[in-house]
Parts: C-alpha cells; sequence; structure tokens
C-alpha cells in the first residue's frame, strides 16, 4: 500500500517565513513539520511507499527526506508541473498505484490510528472513506453530513449559523480505491472536495465518513503554528521533543549564564546561548544556535536557528525566522512575524 502527502502549498499564511522554506518543512521544535506524520505513516506495516506531492520549492524539501532510507520508509516525489489542486495533485502522484491508496494533506497534525481507518474502509468496501473531526465553531469550516450508518451525504461550505446540521469537518485524511481517480482530468486544476467527493455522493457510491474525536490542528497560521508547540509541551500532542517531559524544560545543550531565570514548558536547542539576566518564560522556543543577550526576555515565542535576540529585547507571542538580528531594547508583540535574515536596529519596536 502507497500513502501521498499533499505537500505543495506555498504556504502564505506563514509569510515571511515560508519564503525560504516551504510549509512542510517548517520546524516544530528541532524537526520538520512532514517528520510527525512520517512518525504516523511508519506505524502502519502494510505502507511501503510514500509520495510526496510537491510544487513550491521541491528540492528544499527532496535535501530534507532524500529517498527515505535513514528514516525507515521509502520516500519518492512527485513534482508538479503547475498547481492542480488538491485532486489534480493526487491524480498525477497516483500514476503508480494498484491498491488502495491513503492520502494525507500536508498541513495538519492529528493524533489518529491510521490502521483503523483502512481497516474501516475495507470491511464497507468503499470507493472513498474520508476522516471527519467534530470542532467547536462550525461556522469556520466546510461541513460533512452523514447518516446513521456513517455514509457521507452531503458537503455544505462555511454554513450560517441556521444552516449547521451537524458539527464535523474534513480532517485532511482518505482512503481512496485507484479506479475512482479515472474521473480526475489528467494535469488540469482539480478539486478533491468541491468535484471529486460531491462526485461520490452524486453517484451514490459507497462512501463512507470515520470520526476521529482525537488531537487535530492545522498549522497553516501563525497562531495556529505557535499553539501546536504549546499543545507539545503541554502534553496534549504526545511527541518528541517532550514525550515524557511535558511541562517542562527541555535542554538539549545550552550555555546559561549567571542570573538567568528559565520558567517552563520551554525549549532551547543544541548551542544556544543565554546571556547574564535573561529570561525565558513559558512557550518560549530557541533553535540550534539561537543567542539571547543580557536581560533580553523571551516568553511564548518559536525563534528559528542563529538568530540573536539583543540586550533587554522583548519577545513576547513572535515567531522569529532564521539568521536575524534584534536590537537592543527591540520590542516584538503579540503576532507579529520576522523573516530570514532580519535586523531590527535598536529600540525598534513591532
Amino acid at each position: 500500500m502507497k500513502a501521498i502527502l499533499l505537500a505543495g502549498g506555498k504556504g502564505t499564511r506563514l509569510r515571511p517565513l515560508t519564503l525560504n522554506t516551504p510549509k512542510p518543512i517548517v520546524p516544530i521544535f528541532n524537526r520538520p513539520f512532514l517528520m510527525y506524520q512520517l512518525d504516523q505513516l511508519r506505524q502502519v506495516p502494510e505502507i511501503t511507499e510514500v509520495i510526496l506531492s510537491l510544487n513550491y520549492q521541491p528540492r528544499r524539501i527532496e535535501e530534507t527526506f532524500g529517498d527515505g532510507e535513514a528514516l525507515g520508509i521509502k520516500i519518492s516525489y512527485a513534482v508538479e508541473p503547475q498547481p492542480l489542486g488538491t485532486g489534480g495533485a493526487i491524480k498525477f502522484s497516483a500514476q503508480t498505484v494498484q491498491d488502495s491508496v491513503i492520502v494525507l494533506n500536508g498541513d495538519v497534525l492529528q493524533q489518529i490510528d491510521l490502521r483503523s481507518v483502512i481497516a474501516r474502509h475495507r470491511e464497507r468496501k468503499a470507493k472513498a472513506t474520508i476522516v471527519l473531526t467534530p470542532v467547536d465553531n462550525p461556522t469556520a469550516y466546510g461541513l460533512v453530513e452523514t447518516d446513521g450508518d456513517g455514509n457521507v451525504k452531503r458537503f455544505l461550505e462555511k454554513p450560517k449559523a441556521d444552516e449547521i446540521t451537524c458539527n464535523t469537518i474534513n480532517a485532511g485524511i482518505y482512503v481512496l480505491e485507484p479506479e475512482t481517480l479515472d474521473r480526475i482530468p489528467a494535469n488540469e486544476n482539480y478539486s478533491i472536495e468541491r468535484q471529486y467527493f460531491p462526485s461520490l455522493v452524486a453517484n451514490g457510491e459507497t462512501f463512507v465518513a470515520y470520526v476521529n474525536d482525537g488531537y487535530w490542528i492545522d498549522i497553516g497560521t501563525p497562531e495556529k503554528y505557535r499553539q501546536v508547540h504549546r499543545d507539545i509541551m503541554d502534553g496534549r500532542y504526545p511527541a518528541a521533543p517532550f514525550l515524557g517531559q511535558a511541562g517542562g524544560v527541555v535542554d538539549l545543550g545550552a550555555r546559561l549564564e549567571d542570573d538567568v531565570q528559565i520558567e517552563g514548558p520551554c525549549f532551547l536547542d543544541e548551542g544556544v546561548v543565554i546571556k547574564r539576566g535573561a529570561r525565558i518564560g513559558p512557550y518560549a522556543v530557541l533553535g540550534r544556535q539561537c543567542q539571547v543577550d543580557d536581560q533580553a526576555q523571551v516568553r511564548d515565542s518559536v525563534v528559528w536557528a542563529n538568530t540573536v535576540v539583543g540586550a533587554e529585547a522583548s519577545l513576547e507571542g513572535a515567531l522569529v525566522g532564521r539568521n536575524c538580528h534584534l536590537g537592543r531594547n527591540t520590542i516584538v508583540s503579540e503576532g507579529r512575524m520576522v523573516g530570514d535574515r532580519s535586523t531590527i536596529t535598536d529600540f525598534s519596536r513591532l
């Protein structure tokens, strides 16, 4: 069995961080995001190959994962000649698929037993199975209605309050039979959500839902990207590097000078330097070789590798890229993002 990871998005909502780093490999702590999904796929013994469907900066992603030998799973690549939409990307990537194929959106992190999803698909002899997740605010999403037997009956995009009949949305995992992909035109932009799935319903084909109540998050916005770090630190999503250390301080080799204050949960990567009197507060993430100078403060912020936070500077609720220099007394406040190789002058406020 093969798996397809849809990893071709440009990550526009995370710009400027994604100008140099494709969204599928933005770091979650010190690991590329897709590594967490590959962890899940490796738990399914019958998955023998993962096909990464790429479009934006494919070389960066290929350099990160290679052929998968070091990760214990075969990885191949399908690079779209132009953006083909979700359905077109699956069609393009599935040219060598001969059996049921499992498809995952490359910007969603969720806790799920994929083997159970595949088993449900086979028990029902379904043409397609979609994983759904319940949400608190259905008006922000497209709802998926099912009947009492778990068959998908209708899709409703961003309903008004009086149109809500359920609270289950598309979670971004599918099991598909290869013959159903024949309806997707080759090398054309085609949506699996707006065209392929409705065609299954219209034709009365066996289209089954699997409702998953576990953890689910789309990391594609700055708020959600910070949130996934907090959730792993707090143990809401059990994953490296906080497995068994939820709520604590993960220090991979930082050098701390005198009078430094560290309050967990937080993450200090290899080679981090925290200078005299600096304060690192809850939910701070400092990437490899970062430096926090005298009396500076960092809390609830994600700072990528090789960045310097100047003396008496303050970061709270911020995202900062690689190789940046934030000057003395700089303030970077809630929701602000600083792109790679940026220099912020002394006494600036963002």
